[in-house]
């Protein structure tokens, strides 16, 4: 990664690999300090941080607010995935 800087005790590219579990409050309590700190010091993350989460909540307030499939539509979905999953391609 051009332009990687060490600050608060991790990589740039350490951030990275785990950003998806810090947004998700997956993180142990050491690790997520460390985390914390990184981004604190590091605008570049701080700020690429701060977009992936707000994009994550964005996408999961759209997902969550999506009106239910129909019925029939939702019975067609799964007839389809049995077929996927038996490996039959005559669907």
């Amino acid at each position: 990664m051009q332009g990687e800087r060490y600050v608060g005790g991790l990589w740039c590219r350490e951030v990275l690999e785990n950003l998806c579990d810090y947004v998700d409050d997956e993180l142990d309590d050491e690790l997520r300090r460390t985390m914390e700190s990184h981004l604190r010091g590091c605008d570049v993350c701080e700020r690429f941080g701060g977009e992936y989460a707000a994009t994550v909540g964005q996408l999961r307030t759209a997902l969550s607010s999506s009106p239910p499939l129909a019925e029939e539509l939702q019975e067609r979905l799964r007839q389809r995935l049995r077929v996927a999953q038996l490996g039959d391609s005559d669907s």
